[in-house]
């Protein structure tokens, strides 16, 4: 409630807890508008601390006067920069539960949305990256949404008298803002799509999966998606396995006793990701996450998508070619001697499907076994779900993509490398380390047209998905090739 300088230039918008202030900044790129209005941390819910710890979120009590709305929120990611290679700040503070909205033109009526929801493995990551600018697609007339949730334990962790899946009740609240709130920024609630990548990826269809969130979104653009789907008895373990660590109770009374601090040292040591942790998290999926607790999430994501459950919502999924082969650049020399069936037995490849596999990825076995293990870590962890999604929704409106552009610093498309061209921002900063020097942006103008295209209309313009399994190959040049995760077939 502050009083701005005059070279900022401000704009007011009324939600249903009271008047914000944002200001206007250029976008950038050619054609379309040629400003955005920013409203950031704009929060949807009280502060998740004190009583509120580990409760339910509980939407923000309206204030008088006017919120500032200048700058980014606390995020729930603490003292650190994330665990990826995208610019994810944290931010201090108690006020976690915001939301960020680009709008081209509040006055405007009826424009298409898109929801936001960041990854970082469901314990990091934010919201405030400049990545995550909505600028450029209100550009293209896309109003943008980015939102925050709880992390980790906080957000997912079982405790014995706490709701469930917290993390996925702040999405939900989230959600519910954007439909009460979006048309005072010029946006149309029935046009809501929601997205994200890694874990925001898996954020996303768990929400398509979930009959009681349908309501609040009409499409789903799932990038890198990384699922959780933790089991009942495997969270509760867990939970009680880190309450026992801290030596207390696992309750919520016993866990408020313990600092944020302390939950977090606590957290990072039992999911520690060694190679016995890898072998678990390839097994068995990531230990914290959107828990199916027969509650708020009934069932298993892909057998509520088999179910025909989001059936009328169109739905874009893929993957980067190789994910997570990052994780073994440097490693040849240690893996020299190494039997190649050995290495791929110990990363959960059946000796069953070993002749396939490398058949199927001959071209990359051919470059080491470095890269061939990257890949077998990629395909299991990311890859095998965008066809495993795809049959799971029968004939449901599905299109498909991959993206191969080899990194010009890597050497190959790893994971997070599509997230700038998505948002067409390869101008921004801390691209270099992700993409090397003069990533093609005629790449992410075909990227980021797609998006808005599917945003706007429900159709990225490439044939969806049918028994042929065609893909949009996002690569110099971007083509549309059947069959496009071959590769993955002997691990289905």
């Amino acid at each position: 409630m502050t009083e701005q300088p005059a070279e900022i230039d401000c704009v007011e918008v009324a939600t249903t807890a009271g008047r914000v202030r944002g200001c206007w900044r250029p976008t950038t790129g050619t054609g379309g508008a040629r400003r955005s209005a920013a409203f950031l941390g704009i929060p949807f819910a009280e502060a998740p601390v004190g009583r509120r710890r580990f409760a339910a979120p509980v939407p923000k009590a309206p204030w008088d006067g006017v919120r500032d709305a200048l700058a980014f929120g606390a995020t729930a990611q603490r003292g650190d920069p994330g665990i990826t290679l995208i610019p994810e700040p944290s931010i201090p503070g108690q006020c976690t539960l915001t939301v960020n909205v680009f709008t081209p033109d509040p006055d405007a009526q009826g424009l298409p949305v898109l929801v936001w929801i960041h990854g970082g493995g469901y314990f990091s990551g934010s919201p405030a990256s400049p990545w995550y600018d909505g600028r450029n697609f209100n550009r293209d007339g896309v109003v943008t949404v980015t939102l925050s949730y709880r992390l980790g334990f906080d957000g997912f962790g079982w405790i014995e008298d706490a709701p469930s899946n917290r993390g996925v009740r702040d999405w939900l609240l989230a959600l519910e803002w954007v439909q009460q709130n979006i048309g005072a920024f010029g946006g149309d609630r029935s046009q809501v799509t929601i997205a994200g990548q890694s874990a925001g990826g898996g954020a996303v269809l768990t929400l398509l999966g979930m009959s009681a969130a349908q309501h609040l979104f009409s499409r789903v653009y799932a990038m890198s998606a990384a699922f959780a789907d933790v089991a009942a008895a495997r969270a509760e373990a867990f939970g009680r396995a880190l309450a026992g660590s801290g030596g207390v109770a696992p309750t919520r009374a016993g866990l408020s006793s313990l600092s944020e601090e302390r939950v977090l040292e606590l957290q990072k040591k039992a999911t520690e990701l060694d190679a016995a942790g890898l072998a678990a998290v390839l097994d068995q999926g990531l230990p914290l996450g959107p828990v199916v607790d027969g509650d708020l999430i009934l069932q298993p994501t892909r057998d509520s998508l088999q179910a025909g459950v989001g059936a009328d919502k169109p739905l874009v999924v893929g993957a980067a070619d190789d994910e997570f082969t990052m994780v073994m650049t440097g490693a040849e020399k240690k893996l020299r001697w190494v039997p190649r069936r050995l290495l791929l037995g110990k990363l959960g490849l059946p000796a069953a499907a070993l002749r396939g596999y490398l058949a199927a990825n001959a071209d990359v076995a051919a470059k080491g076994k470095a890269r061939l293990a990257g890949r077998l870590v990629s395909d299991r962890m990311f890859r095998t779900t965008v066809p495993g999604i795809a049959a799971h929704r029968g004939s449901a409106p599905t299109w498909l993509y991959r993206f191969a552009w080899p990194s010009g610093h890597f050497g190959f498309a790893e994971h997070c490398l599509d997230v700038p061209f998505f948002f067409d921002c390869l101008d921004g900063p801390a691209i270099d380390p992700l993409a090397g020097p003069n990533p093609p942006q005629a790449l992410a103008d075909q990227v980021h047209a797609a998006a808005v295209a599917f945003v706007s209309g429900g159709d990225p313009g490439w044939p969806r998905h049918d028994g042929r399994g065609v893909a949009r190959v996002y690569d110099v040049p971007v083509r549309d090739v059947a069959d496009a995760y071959a590769s993955v077939r002997p691990l289905l």
